[in-house]
């Protein structure tokens, strides 16, 4: 039906994950909407509504679908779903006359929906537990690997290479306690009607002796989803921007890692790279080049998500009283792309980059010693105030002589901060050499950074099982 002269989604097949793509596909999704008329009918059953023949016959057929049929169905009366159940009444020649009793489209697309959603939402969970463990690694291998800490992009003080990377998995431990919240409060639709009052239903069950309420529960328990306990003609679309809005976390998550990475790899800091593969060609015209693009795809997919995420804000306040059809097309796009990409996105970071990422111990050494010393005249003027100094005449030598060091360093010198600092009488007159040395000695300078290294460590431990 397709092939390369039409035009296909790069989601088709150049990103997301194939677990991914085979979940939203069309025949699962078929799949799903003849579960759910499974589930319905089986309950109906029980009421006599459905015979046990009848239950028999969809359940033998639940899983023959026939994509082309029900497209032909489609085309000339063009509605999906009952194209779709035109198809399964045609294999089901007990049962076929009883498929979609008192249901409207949208009890069938709705849950099918949401228990979609449910199992992508634990493929996504899979895939972060799965990052957390590798930064988990990381955090333990670099937690004593002192680097130099920048803030506005200048050197700043003294942090670890651990626990740089803590913070990225504290963000992605945010992440998945809201993937976790996902999987125990997102719900459905439940078997409600054409409006949401279950008119049809009641009608149906009227002296069959359970009520709406009641029926309703064992329909959705047969398909082990939770329910809203009121609706209109589909679910709150509310969910679906709270859900993509989680995704769209989890992508700012990974983006800010994949920029930090981009900015790190530039020679001018040279401290972290991605992989770069021995035959991988940089750049078509400048052979040198090697451009960090698996960090660059990550920045550029995740940019699709929240944009998704405002859509589905839009189709949740402008879905007019008991329900309008205007979120019904971008849904088809918005909701099967936004896990697509998140699906990338993890598995580019945690496939692509995490396993092979480069840490260049020179690269750390040659600018923590550039830039250190700066950080170091802190323990300095603290050590000049317990020695009698007025703290802010002292803040104004170090701030004049680190202006005179910045003019070295910018000259192509080294940084002379530490033989001016000692040269100095105000210095002078408290300390030796070695005792400037050591008060300077900025890798001391990283607080309790371990000890917080530790915490996150602990919070990854407790939160992958």
């Amino acid at each position: 039906m397709f092939n390369y002269t039409t035009y296909l989604s790069t989601f088709t097949h150049r990103y997301g994950t194939n677990a991914m793509r085979t979940l939203f596909s069309d025949v699962m999704t078929r799949k799903l909407w003849r579960k759910v008329w499974v589930a319905l009918a089986k309950t109906q059953s029980k009421y006599g509504l459905v015979t046990l023949e009848e239950l028999a016959d969809l359940e033998k057929s639940a899983e023959s679908i026939d994509i082309e049929a029900a497209l032909k169905i489609e085309s000339e009366i063009h509605h999906d779903v009952m194209a779709e159940i035109k198809t399964y009444a045609s294999q089901c020649l007990i049962g076929g006359g009883k498929i979609h009793l008192g249901a409207t489209s949208m009890d069938v697309r709705d849950n099918a929906e949401v228990l979609q959603q449910k199992m992508a939402l634990e493929l996504v969970k899979c895939q972060l537990q799965a990052i957390l463990l590798q930064l988990k690694s990381l955090i333990e291998l670099h937690q004593e690997t002192v680097c130099m800490g920048f803030t506005h992009i200048q050197p700043a003080e003294p942090i670890t290479l651990g626990y740089r990377f803590a913070n990225y998995a504290q963000d992605f431990l945010m992440d998945l306690d809201e993937v976790k919240r996902l999987l125990t409060s997102i719900r459905g639709k439940g078997i409600k009607g054409a409006v949401g009052t279950g008119a049809s239903y009641h009608q149906l069950l009227e002296d069959k002796g359970v009520s709406l309420l009641e029926f309703e529960k064992e329909v959705m328990d047969n398909l082990s989803l939770a329910v809203f306990p009121v609706s209109t003609q589909v679910y709150p679309r509310k969910q679906d921007f709270l859900i993509l809005s989680v995704l769209a976390s989890i992508c700012q998550s990974a983006a800010k890692f994949a920029l930090d990475l981009r900015l790190l790899q530039s020679p001018v800091f040279g401290e972290m790279a991605e992989p770069f593969g021995k035959k991988q060609v940089g750049s078509s015209a400048m052979a040198f080049k090697r451009n960090p693009i698996v960090s660059e795809r990550i920045c550029s997919l995740a940019r699709l998500v929240p944009s998704y995420a405002q859509v589905a804000w839009q189709d949740a306040a402008q879905n007019i009283l008991e329900r309008t059809l205007d979120d019904s097309a971008n849904r088809r796009t918005i909701i099967p792309e936004s896990y697509l990409a998140t699906s990338e996105v993890l598995r580019l970071l945690g496939d692509k980059i995490l396993p092979g990422l480069v840490v260049n111990d020179v690269a750390i050494t040659r600018n923590f010693n550039t830039y250190g010393i700066f950080a170091g005249t802190e323990p300095l003027l603290m050590a000049l105030v317990e020695k009698g100094e007025n703290r802010q005449e002292g803040h104004e030598v170090i701030r004049e002589l680190s202006l005179e060091a910045w003019k070295s360093i910018q000259e192509g010198k080294e940084n002379p901060l530490l033989q001016l600092l000692e040269d100095h009488s105000m210095v002078k007159k408290h300390f030796t050499p070695s005792e400037v040395c050591r008060l300077t000695d900025a890798k001391k300078h990283v607080g309790n950074v371990k000890e917080k290294c530790g915490k996150i460590l602990e919070e990854i431990s407790s939160s992958v099982i």
